[in-house]
């Protein structure tokens, strides 16, 4: 509480008294919706009703509240460029501020949703993998020590033309009853349909060599796809496994922020629109349906989770925990990202009916115009506020950017917390949360709009693979 008076005391001393309103407001607002979510989401039990709208109804009331202050404080004049940066910076932050009551919601649905599950159903495991020495065991020995029936699970590794020693390492599995496929390199498009032709099991559970799944992880998902009977594909839950600096621990704050709790909302609905190729539950029927995984794009995980939703099918979102290795330098981060942004973009414009098809119902309502904001309205805002705080700073108008970036930072910090609280995380990943509005957005924002113009001009955007950390250590030695 004493941090509390002394932060109100310095805003005041520190900002003009029209500005000093609209914080004080924004944030008792703010204060309220986050100490109700998390009492909602801790003792939602024993609490009235009515609690439970809480959350809901600040989000309703928040834009109210800035649109009466900005009304009744404008008598006195707040600079143009001042007012732009704010109403800006309260966009970018709508676009989690709507999302995060959401989720807490999906949260608290799944947490009293009992699914049991009589008899476990059997799967086939695809494990398509390209150079991965080093790394495909852990994905193996993962599975072979899940909280899973072994007898159930076919386990299939498809080493995709690997220069290395990935086929070697998977096939000392081989007595485990891990099965190895072999073939020329194709694409990890191609690796996995050469999987589902060598196989027949209903259910094909597809994960990435490099990931590792938690011990209860298959059980998860097994049990959302039971809970979601209509659905055809079940995403789960990526966490970043190589915590610990500051580019791989904005990557883990980011998959919670920006990935899960998305997700989380889109689980509401059924209409998830990307099943991770980290791990992903499908239902064979489903995939043979559309013709099985296209080389149309570089992310064919969204690209078959696209078109899944574009017939019809509904995708959920599952706690079933995966863990990746993250890129660990600006510069691998850029490879996986560049990478992701232009197949993306490829996916969005192969298909642009669900735009402008009223037919393609949720996804067209609501998935679409996601994809359409968070690729496009997002990044360009981003590095137009960006720029805005340049102005201020050569324009020396120090006070101004202090206080409202000092705003924006404090609310990115506690929505941040809250999602953390969601995903039950660790909550120090929350320090981040300025970074991630100052600095790592705008590097984001940069690849992406690099992405548009290359997708635009048509240049060549072959794969781009971020360097694995064992192989680059096994290197350098």
């Amino acid at each position: 509480m004493g941090i509390l008076i002394c932060l109100c005391v310095g805003l005041a001393l520190l900002l003009p008294f029209e500005l000093f309103v609209i914080v004080v407001a924004i944030t008792s607002m703010i204060l309220v919706f986050y100490s109700s979510s998390i009492l909602i989401l801790y003792y939602s039990e024993t609490l009235p009703g009515w609690v439970e709208s809480v959350p809901i109804w600040t989000t309703l009331l928040l834009p109210l509240t800035i649109i009466f202050v900005l009304q009744t404080q404008l008598e006195v004049a707040i600079p143009v460029d001042t007012l732009v940066l704010l109403l800006a910076l309260i966009l970018v932050f709508f676009y989690y501020w709507l999302i995060v009551p959401l989720a807490l919601y999906q949260r608290l649905r799944e947490q009293s949703r009992n699914v049991a599950v009589e008899t476990w159903p059997e799967l086939t495991v695809l494990i398509p993998a390209y150079n991965e020495a080093g790394y495909i065991g852990d994905t193996v020995e993962s599975f072979l020590t899940a909280e899973y029936p072994l007898a159930k699970l076919d386990i299939v590794v498809i080493d995709d033309g690997s220069t290395d020693s990935t086929y070697e390492e998977a096939r000392s599995y081989a007595s485990d009853g891990v099965t190895v496929l072999t073939k020329e390199n194709g694409g990890k498009h191609s690796a996995l349909n050469h999987g589902l032709t060598r196989t027949d099991g209903a259910l094909v559970l597809t994960v990435d060599a490099d990931s590792v799944i938690a011990p209860d992880a298959i059980k998860e998902i097994v049990r959302s796809l039971r809970a979601n009977p209509d659905a055809a594909a079940v995403a789960g839950n990526v966490k970043i496994s190589n915590r610990g600096t500051l580019v791989t621990n904005l990557q883990a704050l980011e998959y919670i922020l920006g990935i899960n709790t998305f997700r989380r909302v889109f689980d509401l609905l059924g209409v998830v629109t990307v099943v991770p190729g980290c791990l992903g539950l499908f239902k064979r029927d489903g995939i043979e349906s559309i013709g099985q995984y296209s080389s149309d794009t570089l992310t064919e995980d969204f690209d078959l989770t696209i078109e899944l939703l574009k017939n019809g099918f509904s995708i959920h979102h599952s706690n079933a925990v995966v863990y990746t290795e993250a890129p660990d330098t600006w510069h691998n981060l850029y490879q996986q990202r560049i990478r992701w942004f232009r197949g993306n973009l490829q996916t969005v414009v192969k298909h642009g009916q669900i735009f402008v098809l009223p037919k393609f119902g949720i996804l067209h309502r609501v998935g679409a115009p996601y994809l359409l904001f968070s690729m496009s309205v997002i990044p360009v805002l981003g590095i137009a506020v960006f720029g805005l705080v340049i102005w201020f700073a050569i324009q020396g108008s120090i006070t101004e950017f202090v206080g409202v970036t000092a705003l924006f930072m404090t609310l990115q910090f506690l929505l941040s917390l809250l999602a953390i609280h969601i995903e039950d995380d660790d909550l120090w990943l929350a320090r981040y949360a300025p970074f991630s509005i100052l600095g790592y957005k705008q590097f984001l924002d940069l690849v992406l709009v690099k992405s548009i113009i290359d997708v635009l001009r048509y240049d060549d955007i072959s794969w781009t693979s971020a360097e694995r950390i064992r192989q680059r250590e096994d290197r350098d030695d």
